[in-house]
């Protein structure tokens, strides 16, 4: 990520550490922020109770996610418990190389500040709603998290090859569909932060649902501005965690 000069990026990064981290204050949100994170949350859980696959919401349930901001501290102690994943503060935006290195050693970047009222529908950069929410109730899964930290170790080696792996993300991780006993759910975070998103991966008749296969997902260029024209749609969580074991370090090796 070609990260724009800092002073230009929202996020106090003058208080960051070396590895870009930043200390959360959870009881220094206002008021409003929390009025924006319930609003968010509530129309979100509505939407992921019906269309996000089970795991994303027994995440939510396992980790106590609701009304307030959620404290970092108090979700690590629940989350290192099951999968040996901590929740690190971050000002916004970081550089590729220090994010796989968070995620090579189950550390996953969360974004310290929260979008205003007028924001609620559209946000350029990731803000704490979209990292906690839509990343944070996967972790909670053995086979997702083991697939998270694995992706972060080939992001480490990965050099040149960079795109190819951020184009695996933004297809699995970002915009991630799974097929289930009951239809074809939603596991990407993405999607599951998004109101437009989660109807549009679900209900539109305009865009292709297609069989994941590695090779064709790290090969697919895409689009950050609009509501995406393709998905990705697994068996399992499984086909991730194999990809990017056994398939991957071929493509990057090339």
């Amino acid at each position: 990520m070609n990260l724009a000069p800092l002073e230009s990026l929202r996020g106090n990064y003058e208080s960051m550490a070396s590895d870009w981290t930043v200390p959360q204050h959870a009881a220094d949100y206002s008021a409003e922020d929390q009025a924006v994170w319930r609003l968010l949350v509530e129309r979100q859980t509505a939407l992921a109770k019906v269309h996000a696959c089970n795991e994303f919401v027994q995440g939510l349930e396992t980790l106590g996610i609701g009304d307030g901001i959620p404290d970092f501290a108090a979700v690590n102690a629940k989350l290192e418990k099951l999968t040996g994943w901590r929740v690190v503060g971050v000002p916004g935006l970081i550089p590729d190389a220090v994010f796989y290195d968070h995620l090579a050693h189950r550390r996953f970047p969360v974004t310290v500040w929260i979008r205003t009222r007028a924001e609620l529908d559209y946000l350029v950069e990731p803000d704490l709603f979209h990292d906690f929410f839509g990343h944070v109730p996967l972790l909670s899964n053995p086979v997702f998290a083991d697939y998270m930290q694995m992706y972060g170790q080939r992001g480490v080696e990965a050099g040149a090859k960079i795109d190819l792996l951020a184009r695996l993300y933004w297809y699995t991780v970002e915009f991630g569909l799974i097929r289930t006993p009951e239809g074809i759910k939603i596991y990407g975070a993405g999607i599951l932060s998004s109101a437009a998103e989660v109807e549009h991966a679900i209900e539109s008749t305009d865009v292709e649902r297609l069989p994941f296969a590695a090779a064709t997902v790290m090969h697919r260029p895409y689009e950050i501005d609009k509501l995406q024209n393709t998905y990705f749609v697994l068996d399992d969580f499984r086909e991730l965690f194999d990809a990017v074991r056994s398939e991957v370090p071929g493509y990057l090796a090339h």
